[in-house]
């Protein structure tokens, strides 16, 4: 074989070596540096800076990445998911979170405030549990937005209901569920 033709062959499977190298980092989990900062997205600079930041673990159990000093806890973007979906909360509004995720009624009396301020995957506005629109499921797209969880139902009565909300204003999402709540958005 002649000397420059081994000369690109080796340029060439080192080339590939490092394509191959790149686009394996780009698909490995992200770092707990990185999982930081994309929860401290989620909420205004000054309420992210002192909050504890969590995040999933691989076994799907919650592992603290930084304790924070403040009442607000952030979680960073799911990579599973498309579009954002880091968001932070009070303790009130965790409460109604950890009951939505077990399917069980919110604790009463707990007002509780939650930002989305990279926004959310899209969801539907009447099924809390529905996985992918459906027709029936009135699904809608959300910009950044904070959240009001947990208040009395007479809160919520000045604010549109519709299945199928005007998302540039105010509106109340999981309408006559245990689950409704404000959403405000903020651009």
């Amino acid at each position: 074989m002649h000397t420059s033709s081994i000369h690109w062959f080796t340029v060439a499977a080192m080339l590939l070596a490092v394509i191959g190298a790149a686009q394996a980092a780009d698909n490995s989990k992200p770092t707990d540096a990185q999982l930081i900062a994309s929860a401290m997205r989620a909420a205004p600079k000054r309420v992210a800076k002192d909050a504890t930041i969590i995040a999933m673990g691989a076994d799907g159990q919650m592992r603290t990445l930084r304790k924070g000093s403040n009442d607000f806890t952030c979680m960073p973007d799911n990579p599973a998911t498309p579009g954002p979906d880091s968001m932070c909360m009070d303790k009130n509004a965790t409460e109604w979170v950890n009951a939505y995720m077990a399917h069980k009624t919110p604790p009463a009396g707990k007002l509780g405030l939650m930002y989305m301020l990279e926004g959310g995957t899209d969801a539907s506005n009447t099924d809390p549990y529905a996985k992918k629109p459906d027709g029936n499921n009135h699904w809608i797209k959300t910009g950044p937005h904070f959240m009001i969880v947990g208040a009395d139902p007479a809160f919520y009565a000045n604010y549109p209901k519709s299945p199928n909300p005007d998302t540039a204003v105010p509106y109340v999402m999981w309408a006559g569920t245990p689950y409704e709540h404000l959403m405000a958005p903020i651009k």
